[in-house]
């Protein structure tokens, strides 16, 4: 029979790693955490070999008492917690004492810690959990924790590492959701001794998103803001132009820690609903501030996962909330003919010396060079303290300033323009002002409005129009229905019968009328309008196919929203010739819905193009 013993504690201490530390990435993430926490407002990572060998994260935090350093390392040691009920008020990022510990299992562990009233700092050195020195050093404010050799004492576990190229992914990945979590922390990332990303810790989401994402996804963002008791919501969202094949581009931060959530994933797509295609998915970037009363951060080791206590509110209200911001903005993409002038057009040009610009712009090249306005620190910051800028940098500056003055309305240049353009397509007086000129190809419409040619897709907007009425009538509990002679009989399979019977008030809000009729089959009596002439066999299982697999699969609004997009197909095609009569009822119908944008399944129905770009191409203009 065999006996039970206790473990040694060097077995425990690199059992308990295996929970806390999968791949470098996760002691970077840990070393990090520590360092906001410790109130730090500059951090530098560097890693070498994907951090199997080298990790380097140096704060300025407050630092570590010279007799508390050993303490720190001990398993379940923590200042952030005292008792059972600080579980239920997690305002930290850590708090489950196992970082420290769990890491120094499984490598080799320098640590420099000064605090600010010490007059010397303290060194403190382990390897596999086995103390090797602890000494006074001379030494910054700040903590700098050095990493080497990761699980060098388990073979086993770093044989299943990936190469240092993929695990030096992972590092990155983290790095710019933590840059992403705490824009008020000018964060450095350095891989292989090359500067990867640095930010300036100016507060500005934004600018952290154009410098790790670029100009072309940051120019297509709008900000986000909303709030109510317990909640507040601050962000940016892309246009429905912005869109990407999978989740990748979907950030939520809860009281500043990056997080994974399904429920804020349905939130934000619920929200684009019917603005986006197929498969397409919206790019956002969203902090959370919720009471942490609210919400159970204690749920997984790696912290990434949450538990909201009023989820289905939380998920409701925000998807409102975007629904509404993205009502509130003109979603018409803008068609630019110009081609780019190579290499170099990213980056906008230097104002001329007779540019009203020109003088505020070398201001700010010569703060930004001379160190006036900082970036965030050097590598490696010993110490911390503010320093001139590359070129480079400045001339990202430059640029991001350039993406933020494209944004604000306000601007001298051009005001008198940009005030007769702020009237919405959809008020009355923009409304009155639509001509409509003529059809081209059989399928697209132009129309003009002040200073702009609108190119209109008639397929896309009969689509849209459809949609909208049948919508109409289903929420307000009167859809039209038409009788079918004889009754259509399907027979269903098990999920097929179930899902039915799940949705059944909900087909017979939008119109159907179905019985059953023994065993796994039913009756379809009765279909919507603008269904009829679709066998109802097809119909029937058309819909319960899509329930699970669509744009919000299991919610009641999959079932009106499947239904609807199915009479759009009897919308009008393109190379259709239309009387000039009918196109003006269509575009009337059009611009009389609260999203006129899109069609249902999330493709423009209008582009427009200015009067400057036609100008341009003409010459009139260079």
């Amino acid at each position: 029979m065999a006996q039970i013993r206790m473990l040694d504690e060097r077995v425990i201490d690199q059992i308990a790693a295996g929970e806390v530390v999968e791949r470098p990435a996760s002691v970077v993430k840990e070393l990090v955490e520590n360092a906001c926490d410790a109130g730090a407002d500059a951090v530098t990572v560097e890693i070498r070999d994907g951090g199997t060998t080298f990790i380097r994260v140096t704060d300025n935090g407050s630092g570590i008492e010279s007799d508390q350093v050993q303490r720190a390392f001990y398993r379940h040691a923590t200042s952030k917690i005292q008792d059972v009920d600080d579980l239920f008020h997690i305002r930290s990022l850590g708090f489950r004492g196992e970082a420290l510990s769990s890491i120094a299992a499984v490598s080799l562990v320098e640590m420099i810690t000064k605090t600010k009233d010490a007059l010397t700092g303290v060194r403190y050195c382990i390897e596999g959990g086995r103390e090797r020195e602890f000494s006074e050093v001379g030494a910054p404010e700040g903590t700098t924790v050095i990493i080497r050799d990761l699980f060098f004492n388990t073979p086993a576990r770093r044989k299943f590492l990936k190469t240092p190229a993929t695990e030096g992914s992972h590092v990155a990945d983290l790095m710019e959701h933590l840059a992403l979590a705490r824009p008020d922390i000018s964060f450095s990332f350095v891989q292989n001794r090359q500067p990867r990303f640095s930010t300036s810790g100016s507060g500005d989401l934004k600018e952290v998103v154009y410098r790790i994402y670029g100009r072309e996804i940051a120019k297509e963002l709008f900000p986000f803001s909303a709030e109510r008791e317990g909640l507040r919501a601050d962000g940016f969202l892309g246009t429905p132009q912005l869109v990407r094949p999978n989740r990748n581009f979907e950030f939520f931060f809860v009281n500043r820690r990056y997080i994974r959530s399904q429920l804020l994933s349905a939130a934000l797509e619920g929200g684009y609903a019917s603005r986006l295609m197929q498969h397409k998915f919206p790019v956002g970037w969203l902090h959370l501030t919720v009471d942490p009363t609210r919400v159970d951060v204690n749920v997984h080791p790696s912290k990434m996962e949450v538990r909201f206590s009023e989820g289905r509110q939380l998920s409701a209200f925000l998807e409102e909330q975007i629904r509404q911001a993205l009502h509130d903005r003109e979603m018409i993409p803008s068609v630019t003919l110009s081609p780019p002038a190579g290499p170099a057009a990213a980056a906008p040009a230097a104002p001329s010396q007779d540019s009203p610009e020109s003088g505020s712009a070398r201001e700010l090249a010569g703060k930004l060079l001379s160190g006036q306005i900082p970036a965030g620190p050097a590598r490696p910051p010993q110490p911390f303290e503010r320093r001139r800028l590359t070129e480079m940098e400045v001339r990202e500056r430059l640029e991001y300033e350039a993406v933020k003055r494209a944004d604000e309305p306000d601007r001298t240049e051009g005001a008198e323009q940009l005030n007769l353009f702020s009237e919405k397509l959809l008020s009355p007086g923009a409304v009155k002002q639509y001509e409509l000129i003529g059809q081209i190809f059989g399928t697209y419409w132009i129309a003009s409005y002040q200073d702009k040619m609108i190119l209109i897709d008639q397929h896309a907007a009969h689509e849209k129009v459809k949609y909208e009425a049948l919508m109409k009538k289903i929420r307000e509990g009167k859809p039209d229905s038409q009788n079918l002679m004889p009754p259509a009989v399907v027979t269903l399979t098990g999920a097929e019968l179930a899902l039915l019977e799940r949705y059944r008030e909900h087909f017979a809000r939008a119109g159907f009328e179905i019985e059953p009729f023994g065993g796994n089959s039913c009756a379809v009596r009765a279909v919507p309008c603008d269904l009829y002439g679709s066998p109802g066999e097809t119909l029937l299982r058309d819909i319960l196919n899509g329930l699970e697999t669509g744009q919000r699969p299991g919610t009641p609004a999959a079932v009106t929203e499947r239904i609807a997009t199915m009479a759009c197909k009897a919308a009008v095609k393109g190379n259709h010739r239309m009387e000039r009569v009918e196109m003006e009822a269509l575009l009337d119908q059009l611009l009389s819905l609260d999203n006129p944008y899109q069609c249902p399944h999330g493709r423009p129905t209008m582009i427009t193009m200015s009067r400057q770009e036609l100008e341009r191409k003409f010459k009139r203009i260079v």
